[in-house]
């Protein structure tokens, strides 16, 4: 408020400050309080929201950026880490929604026409913040979907492969395109397409970064669903419902214990699985399931 009111002084549309009339004074002022009142206006690139009951629990992230197809810039990215930021914070967080408000994309990757403005160093420091917020996203203790419709190019496909689940639409398209830009997929690309797709796949579809459909994307286990067009968000809340219906410690405890235990040998893997099953052992939660199934109702959890 207090820039606007700066920006109303200044042009003369606070009451009692008249700019004066004249026409070589008044125009560049009033072209300032003009651009003032857009910048203002303009809407943030990635907006978060709780769902409420039944659904409480449940958290959406959606990138809205129309004007550039969610292309991730200096400010998308900055909305992305505030937004992973508070979801981290937030105990009554149980599971996140990635998806897009822009019709037939999701993520068209890295704003280009940005990046051309930015030097070597600049890069390198965007792209590292983009990868650690992509590691910040995975590390995030509750479980991740994302909603693909349309478009996931470079980093927007990047951005999906850090989550845990993925669902398209049979329109989605894929691809990590940045060896044609004689570089390469720099925000975790490299690393989570071969883990999920497989070693040789994956040298594939980065060697040559040609665009894969969502049939192929399925079948090579990049997605976990593939339904018709425009019903991807209706299928990742129907998993974000189901999952939100268990015990709370127990999905953190599972994703833990999956997430650790795949970066280690079986035998590690399993001390790992020890460790995390001893977290909910002594639950309130874990004595409500068992009261719950012996009564022959639905539990109800509260994550303690």
């Amino acid at each position: 408020m207090r820039i606007l009111r700066g920006v109303l002084a200044v042009s003369g549309h606070l009451a009692g400050r008249r700019a004066p009339s004249n026409s070589a004074y008044a125009s560049p002022h009033l072209a300032l309080f003009s651009r003032g009142l857009q910048i203002l206006a303009q809407p943030e690139p990635v907006r978060l929201q709780k769902l409420s009951a039944p659904d409480s629990g449940i958290v959406e992230m959606r990138m809205e950026r129309p004007e550039a197809r969610n292309a991730i810039g200096k400010e998308m990215l900055q909305g992305l880490r505030s937004a992973i930021g508070k979801v981290e914070a937030d105990a009554t967080a149980n599971v996140v929604l990635v998806a897009s408000s822009v019709p037939k994309v999701f993520c068209a990757g890295a704003d280009l026409k940005e990046r051309r403005l930015m030097g070597p160093k600049e890069v390198r420091e965007f792209v590292n913040s983009l990868r650690s917020t992509f590691s910040s996203f995975e590390a995030l203790s509750i479980p991740t979907i994302a909603v693909v419709e349309g478009a996931a190019f470079g980093g927007g496909l990047e951005l999906a492969l850090s989550c845990d689940l993925r669902i398209c639409g049979e329109n989605a398209t894929f691809s990590l395109p940045e060896t044609g830009l004689a570089i390469i997929p720099g925000a975790g690309g490299t690393q989570r397409l071969p883990r999920i797709a497989g070693k040789s796949r994956a040298m594939e579809l980065i060697f040559t970064g040609r665009r894969f459909d969502a049939v192929e994307a399925v079948t090579m286990g990049v997605v976990n669903y593939c339904v018709p067009a425009g019903e991807a968000y209706k299928k990742a809340l129907e998993l974000a419902r189901e999952i939100n219906q268990k015990g709370p410690l127990a999905i953190r405890m599972a994703k833990k214990a999956i997430n650790q235990g795949m970066e280690v040998d079986l035998s590690s893997g399993l001390a790992v699985e020890e460790e995390c099953y001893e977290q909910v052992l002594h639950t309130q939660d874990r004595l409500e399931g068992l009261a719950a199934f012996a009564e022959k109702r639905k539990p109800v959890y509260t994550g303690k």
